[in-house]
């Protein structure tokens, strides 16, 4: 069939692909959803009010699109230092374009606790503020290390890549790392960043406010130049449809030629967003890539042709994109849930399709990615369906999800060896919650899985290993341990794995070990004893 691949696909608009991971992006980062979408608006007719060249136009509407695209980066220390999960978004990013004092208070108000009393919250700030300012350099180049290796694998040009890299920076030069001021910024992010922030501001306080306070951050972090046209023209620049979706005016503004994906390029961008997810808890990485493999091997054990194989698998990958809308506290937490932090966790699939139904296509495969956690019982989540309404591709996945998980580490118990979580899952078909020929076609396929063997960017079999540790979440003298080595001998096998990815940190470090299968968990055992959910 003309304009189809071997497998029968057509292709997708990259550009839907991308506009669905700002809307998870928007949930990660405790934003109203489609921030992301109203922001590419405002630095689109930013753009055309500067006259810029078509490429910078195409490097502007994936910055805006993708700002936070990082955010999940390092998630797991966030969850450490900030007692609130919306925290940052209320103290810290309406400064974070501000002064330095004024970034310094607003970390300040973001370390404490709402709910203690002053001296208690100052305590609380003060403890805080030495790591938080420890971990902060590190944390906003993973935050940009992870958003460059990410668009890479979304599709987009060499020309919009470079961009990200640039995300943290200031048009004074104050920002991080600090290697950029002035014109040596890409136009596109001094535009992302006005865009952005006047977005963030409007909501505050109206176009009014967000004018005020762009003009007040021209030639500070922000180029004068732009920061003057949105102030100049900020009610017609912020102004936005509030009774509809930005969905497709945002699509509709994508730089022409539109990107396509086809077959592989489409599973590599779907498998970003699983990845995305991931990086929410090191005790996640791996999961969505893993419980893709496993469920279109047990697909093609239930005798599904090409194209109903190709579905389960993208619909793996993306299952679980709706995890980052859940506070990364309740992921790493060692201890039973309470209620509402169990009802958060049953909400995730809901999510999952929030972001996945403004696409065609994504909305095609949203019927599967949702229903990993229904039961043909009626017992599962979030809808409670029951059999007649769970499809065949659904219950492979859900099968999948519940086996590869039960594999994983939790924060509150390890992993079950195979032969015990296979024991386990077949209980689960047995007792009518699991579809019987889905458990067994999983089984099947989880017995023949072989280990990954190929190691990719020249790493060695050691260091191969250790990326796999730190992807996980062990730091240096953890990694030692593991492996019975020294912490020098570890550290060095650590440096040379990141000099031969091209990486710097160990959020970077795991998002290349799910893209290439060395994030399995094998006997290590992290988890810790105790009960939840």
């Amino acid at each position: 069939m003309p304009g189809t691949n071997a497998t029968g696909d057509r292709p997708v608009r990259a550009a839907e692909v991308i506009a669905a991971l700002s809307l998870a992006t928007d949930l990660a980062a405790r934003l109203p959803f489609e921030h992301g979408l109203h922001s590419t608006l405002v630095g689109m007719r930013l753009a055309d009010r500067l006259g810029v060249d078509a490429e910078t136009a195409s490097q502007t509407y994936y910055a805006c699109m993708l700002f936070y695209v990082g955010c999940t980066a390092d998630a797991d220390t966030a969850a450490e230092l900030f007692p609130s999960d919306s925290a940052l978004v209320t103290h810290f990013n309406p400064v974070m374009f501000g002064s330095r004092a004024e970034i310094l208070a607003g970390l300040l108000r973001a370390l404490s606790d709402p709910e203690s009393a002053g001296p208690a919250r100052a305590l609380q700030a003060a403890r805080g503020l030495p790591r938080a300012t420890r971990v902060h350099r590190g944390h906003m180049a993973a935050v940009c290390e992870v958003a460059q290796m990410l668009t890479v694998r979304l599709g987009l040009p060499a020309s919009s890549q470079g961009p990200f890299a640039q995300l943290a920076e200031r048009w004074d030069g104050k920002g991080e790392p600090g290697l950029a001021s002035g014109d040596e910024l890409s136009l596109a992010v001094r535009i992302a960043h006005v865009a952005r922030d006047a977005t963030f501001q409007c909501l505050i306080g109206g176009t009014d406010h967000a004018a005020d306070v762009v003009s007040k951050r021209g030639g500070h972090a922000f180029d004068p130049a732009v920061a003057n046209v949105l102030a100049q023209d900020a009610a017609e620049i912020l102004a936005l449809d509030g009774d509809g979706s930005a969905w497709d005016e945002a699509l509709a503004l994508e730089p022409s030629p539109s990107l396509e994906l086809r077959g592989t390029e489409l599973d590599r961008a779907l498998g970003a967003m699983g990845d995305f997810a991931d990086l929410a808890s090191p005790y996640l990485v791996g999961h969505s890539a893993g419980v893709a493999a496993l469920a279109a091997a047990a697909a093609e054990r239930c005798g599904l042709d090409a194209a109903d194989l190709a579905e389960v698998r993208r619909a793996a990958l993306v299952h679980d994109v709706g995890r980052v809308a859940v506070p990364h506290g309740v992921w790493q937490k060692p201890a039973a849930l309470t209620s509402d932090e169990w009802e958060q966790v049953r909400l995730h699939p809901y999510h999952s399709d929030r972001v996945l139904s403004r696409s065609p296509f994504l909305a095609g495969l949203a019927p599967i990615a949702t229903c990993h956690h229904e039961r043909l019982d009626g017992s599962g989540y979030h809808r409670g369906l029951t059999a007649p309404g769970i499809p065949t591709s659904a219950r492979i996945v859900a099968a999948a999800d519940a086996y590869h998980a039960m594999t994983e580490p939790r924060p509150h118990r390890g992993a079950l060896a195979p032969e015990a979580a296979a024991d386990e899952l077949a209980r689960e078909g047995s007792a009518g919650r699991l579809d019987p020929d889905a458990v067994t076609a999983v089984l099947e396929a989880a017995g023949g899985t072989a280990p990954r063997i190929e190691r990719p960017a020249g790493l060695t079999e050691r260091e191969a290993e250790v990326v796999g540790l730190l992807a996980r979440g062990l730091q240096t003298k953890q990694v030692a341990r593991a492996l019975g080595i020294s912490a020098k001998t570890a550290d060095r096998h650590i440096q040379n794995a990141y000099r031969k990815i091209g990486v710097s940190t160990r959020a970077a470090a795991a998002l290349f070990a799910m893209e290439h299968g060395l994030a399995t968990w094998g006997e290590l055992p992290i988890g810790r004893d105790s009960e939840a959910p």
